[in-house]
């Protein structure tokens, strides 16, 4: 979960009417400020042109409305800032990033009301102290330090813990939200249509139900320590067994986030250490686990400088993938690779991002992006791979959001649902390598991890 830079309380709108009543307002004051600029622009001589509606005023409220809110419209806006696409407009994109890193936390009486509900009205004789103040907030729930009583600790004694906390009523107003989002973002007609916002919400949808059940992400939490158990390189958090499906209790870890500022201070190694861990971690996650950790929030991880290991935390995200998908993306990126045309367009149809009756121009477009995104696993790039930003990467990342106008306004399908999380976390861990100016070898990760794998 992203830190709270400044720390705000509200009440989170909870039912149905109440956040109706909300968006029903942002709606109208989104109208009047539509209005005021339209009659502003009819009386200014010279005034500029653009959107009534995305004006900065209106961006101001969007965004004061969505971190109040709270839910599915926050969590939309965190995932889609976060990439480095260029798929939005302008005037979107500035909503989305600057929601990214903010969110109210619920006032004292809320969080206890969520509490008792979850742990009993005793819930606070589980702890030896609770900091009734969040370190972190985001769109569905806040974070807050604690210290688990030696009796109810695997270790038996005392443990520093995270507590995770659910908004209330949250995961009940998912496909609500949605709707809202929905409206206000076609409201300007400003979203190309190559986007398939149906599609996205839908999954969206989906994701966020998922992350809304904390039993779930414990079970995740609990693979992710198994399957990395003896690898020194890595720690994941130890779950308290008493979480409850709204209340998520997990061990402590400590580090400093990768995506804070001070990261750039590493040294030259440990930056390179962190991105080749978190490349291969996304590489043995598809091909060995078949299950990924899909959000590529950057504080999702946590450096610690004097163990020399990257902490995981935050599981709410974690999605599985069929053999046969995989199967299917191997063979798609293995022909990317391989600079293969023909086979890049056959796996790209088997798989569904393309349905055979593209221009050419589309398909030309996709397989371009395809085999670009591909280039730090291919046999004739020079080794190690550098992602500063006056590096090879840097122009292939250009080259590649030259293609997609193409491919918006050429684009007969909605890519495969399963690559909209599988694109957001590879594409996360490429950029936190350009964040960290790193140098990664990596067709050697590439080939240790996917020497193994077999295709069906």
């Amino acid at each position: 979960m992203p830190s709270v830079r400044n720390l705000s309380s509200s009440r989170v709108p909870s039912s149905r009417i109440g956040r109706l009543f909300h968006y029903g307002g942002l709606a109208a004051s989104l109208g009047y400020g539509a209005a005021t600029e339209l009659i502003r622009r009819s009386t200014t001589e010279g005034a500029e042109g653009g959107s009534v509606i995305m004006t900065e005023a209106n961006i101001k409220r969007l965004v004061s409305k969505l971190v109040q809110m709270r839910g599915a419209a926050l969590k939309l806006g965190q995932f889609l800032s976060i990439q480095d696409t260029h798929v939005l407009p302008a005037e979107i994109d500035q909503i989305f990033r600057r929601v990214q890193d903010s969110a109210h936390y619920m006032p004292d009486w809320q969080m206890e009301e969520v509490m008792g509900n979850a742990l009993g009205a005793d819930w606070l004789s589980h702890f030896e102290s609770f900091e009734r103040i969040p370190f972190a907030a985001a769109s569905i729930g806040q974070v807050h330090h604690a210290v688990l009583k030696a009796s109810e600790s695997p270790s038996g004694e005392q443990l520093k813990v995270a507590v995770k906390i659910q908004f209330p009523n949250i995961a009940n107003s998912i496909q609500s939200d949605l709707g809202y989002v929905k409206v206000l973002l076609t409201a300007g007609r400003l979203l190309p249509k190559g986007l398939f916002l149906d599609r996205t919400l839908e999954v969206m949808k989906g994701e966020l139900a998922d992350e809304c059940d904390y039993t779930r992400e414990a079970s995740f939490a609990r693979e992710y320590r198994d399957k990395l158990e003896g690898d020194s390189r890595f720690r994941v958090p130890w779950v308290w067994e008493r979480s409850t499906e709204r209340v998520l209790v997990m061990e402590h870890i400590a580090g400093v986030s990768v995506g804070e500022e001070g990261i750039k201070g590493l040294s030259k190694k440990e930056r390179d250490d962190i991105a080749t861990r978190v490349i291969e971690l996304c590489l043995r996650e598809l091909f060995e686990f078949r299950m990924m950790q899909t959000d590529p929030n950057w504080t999702n991880f946590l450096w610690d400088t004097r163990q020399h290991r990257l902490g995981l935390v935050d599981f709410g995200a974690t999605r599985e993938y069929t053999k046969e998908f995989m199967d299917g993306w191997l063979k798609l990126l293995q022909a990317a690779a391989s600079s293969d045309y023909d086979a890049c367009v056959e796996w790209s149809r088997r798989v569904g991002y393309l349905t055979g009756e593209e221009s050419p121009l589309m398909e030309e477009a996709h397989v371009k992006s395809m085999t670009l995104l591909a280039t730090p696993f291919k046999a004739e790039t020079l080794m190690p791979f550098s992602f500063d930003r006056n590096s090879q990467w840097a122009h292939i990342t250009q080259e590649i959001r030259e293609q997609i106008p193409v491919m918006l306004q050429h684009r007969l399908t909605p890519p495969p649902k399963e690559t909209y999380s599988l694109n957001r976390k590879l594409s996360g861990a490429f950029l936190l390598a350009g964040r960290l100016e790193a140098t990664v070898d990596t067709r050697a990760i590439w080939e240790k991890v996917v020497r193994t794998y077999k295709v069906d």
